[in-house]
């Protein structure tokens, strides 16, 4: 089984644009999460997908392959099919490059499923989520089937509950979702050539579309989370995170 992982790193970003090229304790973002994702033990080709010549020429001096995209792609799913269309390919990791703390473990554990269940359409990761996080926009949360399969997922607090989340001890049942994504290369091409859903555009979430799909996404349950980060302040928080781990 061929496994690809893929780093989709566009320049444009509405909250921190040139965000891949930010740097952290001096190194570009985009090659913390290159030498991350060179831990894998089962990607067996990776790729950065971008629409940015300084983020290519970064990402070449950090050693990975880089494929040019168009800067109008909507999506980073989209991206990351632009990227493979000449590639032969059984699976493809979705690797955000903004979690420049990801590690090789957590895009093996996403690759894994699909050696164990090579009949699945997606995967993902998510973690416990914290009562802040619950209540927090910007943080997904998800809720699953008793096969630990995706039922929905939302920026909106979920499932509704009677009870104070702070008095559940589990949060409703729901976790925090990770933004990173592995597909069968199949499940992506069908993705990709679908519009986009009316969920999928309310909640701004592309995963959404999936779903609408019925795509089968397996969600991974991990302990350990790698750090987003979506804007500058969240770049400062890393930063000082970092610092005191010296």
């Amino acid at each position: 089984m061929k496994i690809v992982g893929v780093i989709p790193a566009r320049f444009a970003s509405t909250r921190f644009p040139g965000k891949p090229l930010a740097l952290l304790q001096g190194r570009p973002m985009i090659q913390w999460t290159i030498e991350g994702a060179k831990k894998s033990k089962l990607l067996t080709d990776l790729i950065v997908a971008t629409d940015d010549s300084l983020i290519k020429e970064a990402a070449e001096a950090a050693g990975a392959k880089v494929v040019m995209t168009d800067s109008s792609l909507p999506s980073g799913s989209d991206r990351i099919h632009a990227a493979i269309k000449n590639i032969e390919c059984d699976v493809v990791v979705n690797i955000q490059g903004d979690e420049p703390l990801v590690t090789g473990n957590l895009i093996d554990r996403l690759a894994q499923v699909f050696v164990d269940e090579p009949k699945m359409d997606m995967a993902t990761l998510a973690h416990p989520i914290s009562e802040e996080e619950l209540q927090n926009p910007n943080s997904v949360k998800v809720v699953m089937n008793m096969k630990d399969e995706a039922l929905y997922f939302s920026r909106f607090p979920m499932p509704y509950s009677r009870v104070k989340a702070s008095e559940l001890g589990d949060y409703s049942g729901c976790l925090k979702h990770i933004g990173m994504y592995a597909y069968s290369t199949k499940f992506l091409q069908e993705f990709c050539e679908a519009p986009q859903a009316l969920i999928e555009k309310a909640e701004s979430l592309e995963q959404l579309r999936a779903l609408y799909l019925g795509a089968k996404i397996k969600v991974v349950r991990v302990k350990e989370a790698s750090i987003g980060v979506d804007t500058p302040e969240d770049l400062e928080k890393l930063e000082k995170v970092l610092s005191q781990r010296k």
